[in-house]
Order: C-alpha cells, then structure tokens, then sequence
C-alpha cells in the first residue's frame, strides 16, 4: 500500500492491486475518500469525511496531481 505524502494528517496512498482509472485514497483515523485524477479530480467514494475535509483533500490532490500520475505510473507501470 504505496503511501504519497501525508498532510493535515491525511495518508494520500493506492493500494497495490489497485485498478484504473488513477486514483487516490486519502484517509485519516476512521475517515477516508476516494478520488479519481483524470481526466479531472472527481469525488467517487466518501466514508465518512465532513464537507471541510473533503475540500481541502481534494485540494491537495489537485495541487499534487502531476505527482499521483506520476507515482501511479511508476508504481504499475514501472514508468513506461
């Protein structure tokens, strides 16, 4: 379960038998979401995240998003 980056306490991370499209999951304690990348960032799964969270983690993902595709790629892909 490759983990990005952790900020505000949030774990930006796939999991390693993930499937496309490329996506993001962001959890902290008993809260997480789910956010596909491209061709935009789009909510697809909440559990349990407060709208406020939900802003601001789908603000760092799209601030980060160049560096999802490309961990994403890496990762499955082996950079291909």
């Amino acid at each position: 379960m490759p983990t990005l980056f952790i900020l505000f306490g949030f774990k930006f991370m796939f999991y390693s038998n993930d499937h496309t499209p490329i996506h993001i999951h962001a959890v902290r304690g008993g809260v997480s979401a789910k956010f596909n990348v491209l061709p935009d960032v789009v909510l697809v799964e909440n559990n349990g995240m407060k709208p406020a969270e939900l802003k601001l983690v789908e603000s760092i993902v799209e601030e980060n998003k160049d560096i999802i595709i490309e961990r994403w790629n890496t990762f499955f892909n082996g950079n291909k």
